[in-house]
């Protein structure tokens, strides 16, 4: 990655489209066919990735390839955090079968989960932040991309706590958390891959963003 980054915003929701792709293949090999709501879920992947890749920009005034993938990794283990905190702090009030039963969106778990979901969301927005950054105005864009990304991505995560998952039946959150692991994995990849070809192509910078002190002082690319 370059010293400036060329659309960052454009790049993530590209970026962001793929990975949801990759989502969608990846559940069609090993669980179930999910093809009709990949519009919807290209669309949920780009608007993450749009704001993943705009807090980025913001908060690092030389992006680096390191610090991205830190930046990825630190909110793909966000929502093990959430599953963690779920587990602590709930009592389960309905059973895995239940919910296979149903055959829905567990809404009013979500509900239930939701002064919690919303806690949690803040917390570690401002953990990111202070890590990240030293400067006030960054708060909001990494308030916004975690919001974004909980709310898309991390709600069925929220309500794990309220479940009761039998032993046998352990990997199902297995397999939520892989999935929610190689999504993030192809989005940084797909990011990294479209800026480095913006950049080799000469594409101008299009990022004007004022970038002030940073906690993070990245060294040469790896």
């Amino acid at each position: 990655m370059s010293a400036a980054l060329a659309h960052p915003v454009r790049s993530g929701a590209v970026a962001g489209a793929i990975s949801a792709l990759a989502f969608a293949l990846v559940h069609d090999l090993f669980i179930s066919d999910i093809w009709t709501t990949a519009p919807i879920m290209m669309a949920a992947g780009a608007l993450c990735g749009m704001t993943l890749s705009r807090s980025y920009d913001r908060l690092f005034a030389r992006p680096r390839l390191r610090g991205w993938v830190g930046w990825n990794v630190a909110h793909v283990a966000m929502f093990g955090l959430l599953g963690l905190v779920s587990v602590l702090v709930f009592e389960p009030v309905t059973t895995m079968a239940a919910l296979i039963v149903a055959n829905e969106p567990p809404d009013a778990l979500i509900r239930q989960a939701m002064p919690v979901t919303i806690a949690f969301t803040v917390a570690t927005s401002l953990l990111l932040w202070a890590v990240f950054s030293s400067r006030p105005s960054d708060l909001v864009p990494v308030l916004v991309s975690t919001t974004t990304l909980v709310l898309l991505l991390g709600l069925n995560v929220s309500v794990i706590g309220l479940v009761e998952i039998p032993r046998g039946s352990t990997f199902v959150v297995v397999e939520l958390f892989g999935l929610i692991v190689a999504l993030g994995g192809v989005y940084c990849l797909a990011f990294a891959a479209i800026e480095g070809l913006l950049t080799a192509t000469g594409t101008t910078p299009a990022s004007s963003t004022p970038h002030g002190p940073s906690k993070v002082n990245e060294g040469a690319d790896s």
